[in-house]
């Protein structure tokens, strides 16, 4: 399982990585090609900012992972041991629960886009390639809630090592 576990984060890093990075490579060109070499490409800036959005939608599940997503806590950090743990798994229920609606939504927009035709204006890409990070995105957020729950109730991560005290 462990084994499993850090083939996934792997693929999520190594994928979200490299779609990041060729949408900043794609702009590095663009930039050339415009300012440089005076012979802009008209697809550079449409396909830099499609890798870029996916690069960013496969890094949300890095994020919860590590716990660094932007989080309020001044009222968490007044809690107890006790109220932080049932803080917690309340706040991890509700996150399952909104990356389910996400990830429903997302695949609706999908099959709606796959109905329709659409393409992107400057390459022709089909629309619903673009917009199908959005129910990737989802399930792999919401397997990564997921673990997270997982480990709140087993009390795995040293958070949640001792929450009745």
């Amino acid at each position: 399982m462990k084994a499993l576990s850090k083939l996934w984060t792997w693929l999520e890093e190594i994928l979200a990585s490299i779609f990041f990075g060729v949408g900043v490579l794609l702009i590095f060109y663009g930039v050339v090609m415009r300012y440089f070499l005076n012979h802009p490409q008209a697809w550079v800036e449409e396909v830099a900012r499609y890798s870029i959005i996916w690069g960013t939608f496969l890094g949300f599940g890095m994020a919860l992972k590590h716990n660094q997503h932007i989080q309020v806590d001044i009222l968490y950090d007044r809690l107890g041991n006790k109220g932080k743990y049932f803080i917690n798994i309340l706040a991890t229920v509700l996150s399952i629960v909104f990356c389910l609606i996400y990830t429903y939504y997302g695949w609706n927009l999908v099959t709606a886009r796959i109905s329709s035709g659409m393409v992107s204006l400057d390459v022709g890409i089909p629309m619903w390639i673009v917009y199908l990070i959005l129910p990737i995105s989802g399930v792999l957020f919401l397997l990564r809630f997921i673990e997270r729950l997982v480990n709140i109730l087993r009390r795995k991560d040293e958070d949640y090592a001792n929450p009745l005290n």
